[in-house]
């Protein structure tokens, strides 16, 4: 498959949508529907008994969920996926690490989405203020155990495609 043509249709200051003219292996044409959006760091801070969690509402899904944090540099902000690990996990639990690994990079809907994310467990965790931005000020931060974790899979309460991949990634890391 090939492109031949492209047209942005869309785009904001989180993300922009375009439809590529393709053409398929055996020569027939298509059209494909592409989100670009900047990779983001999810971060995993583990602190016995288990991780540091955040939720907040999330518009698409028009409710509220527990989540690992989250996020990608703001619009004309960079650096590196570390920095951005680092900086992600002080704004939204306030929390500093002593040390921050990374688990690994994934993409959470390839399909239709070129968006990445870096994995980092974040450990050696130092407590201070949440530096949140404006559109985080509802949210909320818990230190839940392994067992409760699972739990709010189970239960629904986490459903973040991303936090579960997280999850994942760290059992491949286990001893």
């Amino acid at each position: 498959m090939r492109a031949v043509a492209s047209r942005e249709v869309y785009r904001n200051q989180w993300m922009s949508v375009r439809e590529d003219s393709i053409v398929h292996g055996d020569g027939s044409p298509g059209v494909y529907g592409v989100v670009d959006k900047p990779d983001f760091a999810v971060i995993i801070p583990l602190q016995d008994p288990g991780f540091w969690l955040v939720e907040q509402f999330r518009y698409p899904i028009g409710r509220r969920a527990w989540e690992f944090p989250q996020g990608s540099w703001s619009d004309g902000a960079g650096g590196s996926s570390a920095s951005l690990a680092a900086t992600e996990l002080l704004e939204e639990t306030g929390l500093r690490a002593g040390e921050l690994r990374h688990l690994g990079h994934a993409f959470g809907a390839y399909g239709f989405c070129s968006q990445g994310f870096d994995v980092y467990l974040a450990r050696d965790l130092v407590a201070g203020p949440p530096q949140r931005e404006a559109t985080e000020q509802d949210m909320q931060q818990r230190l839940v155990s392994v067992d409760e974790f699972r739990q709010l899979v189970r239960d629904g309460a986490i459903v973040d495609a991303v936090t579960i991949a997280a999850y994942t990634l760290l059992q491949f890391d286990q001893p």
